[in-house]
């Protein structure tokens, strides 16, 4: 009988180790990580494909009258003008410098009535425009921005130079039909002088090296050259006081977007000719990502572009673009592009059916025949008609000569490459004061009042440079299975959901020593990049990096949850930022919805104390920690290890080894931040809830000099502002990067009161 009930006790052991309070069994198989990566990608198309429909709610268009529809749509228009960063106050100037040498003059041709100039113009803080200035002979009947392709020189659309066929000249025949014609040079595509010689060079295309630094200061190399078309329409503007003619602009591929997006912002464009870019852009997320704009689809396609343009006169022409197959080729000393992102010509019946999506906004505003659709070749005549009608288009002429000989754009295009990265880092050394206005209005009088008075600025930064989505709309519905049956604890895998086909899923370790009606602290221990649960909560594991301190922390006492977050599968992961941002959304979207599932499922477990839920994360897991627990206030305290550092010159910055500028971690960019927050203002938001930093001397994400100079602000803040020195904290290790495990262990214990 004795030996029976000692049976019955182990057989009651093993079914109370097996099963976990509240939950079903869990029976998913296969890698659920990646599963995970893939449902968070199908639901960003089909968020993609729903966007559309979803646009109306930002508009409120007003047709009884053409001033009463720029009133109605002048809110998006000032949205559409900060996502693509054309912001910078432009510098006013009455005339365009001549470009000339002791060797070369400044008129480098003259064509069938016309003459043919190098110029300059100022656009901002630096920046210019340069390219050519086609001048007629005879008073103007039209001035004309002629954008050429970025990888098309301002010769080739002269036709001084080879690159384009005498029908795509297109900026000579406007020239010869008399309209005066400025063609500014655009960043390329190549990657010649994409890095730094002193540091490492990459396979960038210079628009990308350019976007990745411009992003982080909410500007963007698109908005950078809209910026300059404009300085050339408000250099036409002063022209036009002498003799007033209809201003126009045309474009093809990357300058036709350029083109479009220029009379989008700017209403005293009459007419626009689009070449090889109008389009569905429901395929953004494969377009290069030079072309990648924060939150573009929520509000815009083309076709509401095309809207913003209405009732001016907009000529879309259908036919070839140019084709990129991706960017530059990696060397063994060129690497770090974003591998995906390619170009081919916009097939008819897409560019037809987002000119139809468009021309309701026309017939709205009675100026359904200022929108057309032209074939290809069609489009120089269609904007001669477009701009009043002013001209016919005459023959073309004998092409020009460049007195110049063979003239080498290369020096002009590095020049204006290079006049781009010095304004974008002086908007980053320019970034901490931004920040402090951001930060004016919060209330760091005591301890309540900083949590007040900061609401606002937490949900700007989750709505505004994460991305918010919707909080979880399902039930946990948890489901477990036993995992690992250890002296100390037992182990148990369990999936959470989330929304509809998203889910959060990690490994949970109970302690065994719980007595019944005890609650426990809890620590989420975060893995980082390609990561695993098992890294952190498999006692059976030394990972190099993680030393299971999730196994460690659960034989102390403590319950440790480790989920999985969805930084997997390299490519297959990166991209998912490709398909968020034009959705105003990114990766921690997800992420921050699963910590909210995670945490409610949590509290609600009988052997949990809902008010000591702990955040300790490594690497990735580190840039979690100032970007989560901050956001959420069940978060008790938060450790931030192997990541923490000036975030901002980590992203921007073009003479430090250190920074992402040189590598292909493109996932890494966040639109505006350097405007909003840095590290040490995430930190600051976790006040007056602990935080803690854990840096190896010999961890290669920062020297130590910059996480020390970013951390001394949080501990400042923590002192003099909270009265809570004790409670910002910094443990430095004579070690890599990984999990120390010696402070941050005490740090835990000390404030997550364990134990009692």
């Amino acid at each position: 009988m004795r030996l029976f009930l000692i049976l019955l006790m182990f057989a009651v052991t093993a079914v109370a180790q097996s099963t976990l309070p509240g939950s079903t069994p869990l029976t998913a198989r296969g890698d659920l990580a990646l599963k995970m990566v893939d449902a968070i990608n199908a639901d960003l198309l089909q968020r993609t494909s729903d966007a559309a429909a979803r646009r109306p709610e930002y508009w409120k268009r007003d047709y009884q009258s053409r001033a009463g529809y720029e009133r109605s749509v002048a809110p998006n228009r000032e949205r559409f003008r900060k996502a693509i960063g054309a912001v910078d106050k432009r510098v006013p100037f009455e005339e365009l410098e001549y470009v000339s040498t002791t060797n070369t003059p400044a008129q480098v041709s003259e064509g069938a009535g016309y003459k043919i100039f190098a110029v300059r113009w100022p656009v901002f803080g630096g920046v210019t425009g340069a390219g050519l200035l086609l001048q007629p002979n005879s008073p103007p009947v039209a001035r004309v921005v002629a954008l050429p392709d970025a990888d098309q020189s301002p010769e080739m659309l002269a036709g001084l130079a080879p690159g384009a066929q005498p029908e795509a000249q297109f900026a000579r025949r406007l020239a010869e039909s008399g309209c005066q014609v400025l063609i500014p040079s655009l960043i390329d595509r190549r990657d010649t002088w994409s890095g730094n010689p002193e540091i490492r060079m990459t396979n960038q295309p210079h628009r990308e090296f350019i976007y990745r630094m411009a992003f982080e200061v909410g500007r963007h190399v698109i908005g950078y050259e809209v910026q300059k078309a404009l300085a050339a329409v408000d250099w036409f503007e002063r022209e036009n006081r002498r003799r007033r003619v209809p201003i126009a602009v045309a474009g093809y591929g990357e300058g036709g977007l350029i083109a479009l997006w220029s009379a989008a912002v700017d209403t005293r464009i009459e007419a626009t000719l689009v070449a090889g870019y109008f389009n569905s852009r429901q395929h953004l997320w494969k377009e290069p990502i030079y072309r990648d704009v924060w939150g573009f689809l929520g509000e815009f396609g083309d076709a509401e572009i095309a809207g913003l343009i209405a009732p001016r006169a907009l000529i879309v022409e259908a036919g070839a673009g140019p084709e990129i197959a991706g960017p530059p080729p990696e060397t063994k000393d060129r690497k770090g592009a974003t591998p995906n992102g390619s170009l081919a010509a916009p097939p008819r019946s897409t560019v037809e059916a987002e000119v139809a999506r468009a021309q309701p906004f026309f017939a709205g505003l009675n100026a359904a025949s200022q929108l057309r659709l032209v074939g290809k070749d069609g489009g120089v005549e269609g904007l001669l008609r477009g701009a009043g009608g002013a001209a016919a288009m005459k023959p073309s002429g004998p092409a020009p000569v460049d007195v110049r000989g063979s003239f080498d754009p290369a020096p002009r295009w590095r020049a204006q490459f290079e006049e781009m990265i010095a304004f974008t880092q002086e908007l980053v050394r320019q970034s901490p004061r931004r920040r402090e206005a951001f930060w004016a209005t919060a209330d760091a009088s005591s301890p309540e009042r900083w949590k007040e008075s900061t609401r606002s600025h937490r949900e700007y930064i989750w709505r505004e440079v994460i991305g918010r989505l919707p909080d979880p709309s399902l039930p946990a519905n948890p489901r477990a299975r036993l995992l690992y049956d250890t002296p100390a604890f037992s182990g148990y895998e369990v999936m959470l959901d989330v929304w509809p086909k998203i889910y959060a899923y990690g490994i949970l370790l109970v302690p065994k020593n719980i007595k019944p009606g005890e609650r426990r602290p809890v620590v989420i221990c975060q893995h980082g990049l390609e990561g695993r649960p098992a890294d952190a909560a498999d006692p059976a594991q030394d990972n190099h990096y993680y030393h299971a301190f999730a196994a460690r922390l659960a034989e102390q006492g403590f319950v440790t949850f480790s989920p999985q977050n969805p930084y997997i599968g390299e490519d297959r992961f990166r991209v998912i930022q490709r398909k968020a941002h034009p959705l105003k959304l990114s990766l921690f979207s997800y992420i921050l919805g699963q910590h909210q599932q995670a945490l409610e499922w949590l509290a609600s477990l009988p052997f949990v104390d809902p008010a000591r839920i702990g955040f300790y994360g490594l690497s990735y897991g580190g840039k979690t920690a100032v970007r989560v627990p901050p956001l959420l206030e069940r978060y008790a305290l938060s450790i931030c290890s192997a990541d923490f550092n000036e975030w901002v010159w980590k992203t921007t910055r073009v003479d430090s080894p250190y920074s992402y500028m040189f590598t292909r971690e493109y996932d890494m960019l966040e639109f505006d931040f350097a405007n909003v927050v840095n590290y040490s203002d995430l930190a600051n938001l976790m006040a007056p809830r602990p935080f803690m930093v854990e840096r190896g001397h010999l961890d290669g994400v920062a020297p130590d000099e910059w996480v020390a100079y970013e951390f001394s602000k949080v501990r400042r803040f923590y002192d003099t502002k909270m009265n809570m020195p004790e409670r910002a904290r910094i443990e430095f290790f004579n070690g890599p990067h990984t999990i120390n495990g010696k402070g941050t262990f005490e740090f835990l214990r000390q404030f997550l009161h364990w134990p009692h």
